[in-house]
């Protein structure tokens, strides 16, 4: 079973083209299901029944309290898993295919006030290499709306000064073209001017931004770089690296920007997701009525 989990794995990467970070996600998932299946003594994959899914599903993973989104994911990663089996007609039946994932309560996402936004943006110390690093990092992610494992990897020439915009490369490789405002513009362009050239020195690292070892800066040292500027921002609400993300998309909202172009900037291939800051803004509107209006 492990083999064939392997080809699977093989398949996701070479075929579909999904990103390291999915593939290691599903590994991870698969492994747990491996693990439920051979403490039940099944050894051969045509021997797994709907039942024994559907056990996993109730008994391991509530067990271990696991939200209804991690059950869900879960069970996608054993549903796609059985469909490929099925496609290398190593097995005839599907065992996964009429189960259905846990109704999800869909949560919306933390959003920063323009205010909150732009006192973050104003916290880095710009007199430092760092500082200017940071402040063209956190203007760029909300200039753009681009995910943390997006710009971490921005190569140099991803960034078009002359024309204001970058050109990204997300989930499945699908690439596409964000513009740059104007301050952002100014950012990077100082970034680039001061600071970059002195944190290159050690190394030949292509990468837009780097680290203070002049690599490639990593995705927690991202996290790390919103929340110490969060904290400079005195910003008590809860802030994850897609926090300017969900800011971004949801201020173009507010300011009128249409749902498609927002999708095509954000690179959601389904509009629905994009659909979830439509209700952000009810929310947001709903709070603000019910604070100001003298019968709210």
């Amino acid at each position: 079973m492990l083999e064939l989990m392997n080809q699977f794995l093989d398949y996701l990467s070479i075929e579909r083209g999904l990103s390291r970070n999915t593939i290691n996600a599903y590994r991870q998932d698969l492994k747990k299901f491996m693990e439920y299946v051979g403490s039940r003594d099944i050894e051969k994959i045509k021997k797994i029944t709907k039942q024994d899914i559907s056990r996993y599903l109730l008994d391991f993973l509530r067990d271990k309290e696991l939200s209804s989104s991690s059950i869900a994911r879960n069970l996608v990663a054993v549903k796609m898993f059985f469909r490929f089996l099925i496609s290398e007609r190593i097995i005839k039946q599907d065992p996964a295919g009429i189960i259905e994932s846990p109704r999800l309560l869909q949560s919306l996402p933390d959003v920063l006030s323009i205010d909150e936004v732009t006192t973050m943006l104003e916290a880095p110390d710009t007199k430092s290499l760092l500082g200017h690093r940071d402040k063209a990092a956190l203007e760029l992610m909300y200039a753009t709306g681009v995910r943390v494992s997006e710009i971490v990897e921005l190569m140099l020439q991803n960034f078009n000064m002359d024309m204001g915009f970058i050109r990204c490369v997300g989930k499945g490789g699908k690439e596409r073209i964000i513009p740059v405002g104007k301050k952002a513009k100014l950012a990077l362009s100082r970034y680039l001017e001061k600071s970059r050239p002195k944190l290159s020195r050690r190394s030949q690292d292509r990468h837009l931004f780097l680290s203070r070892l002049g690599r490639k800066i990593s995705r927690q040292s991202f996290w790390k770089m919103l929340k110490k500027y969060a904290r400079l921002a005195h910003i008590k609400k809860r802030i994850t690296p897609h926090t300017l993300r969900h800011s971004f998309a949801t201020h173009l909202l507010e300011k009128g920007a249409d749902l498609r172009s927002i999708q095509e900037m954000l690179g959601h291939a389904d509009i629905s997701t994009t659909q979830i800051y439509t209700h952000v803004n009810k929310t947001r509107l709903k709070g603000i009525h019910k604070k100001y209006h003298p019968r709210g």
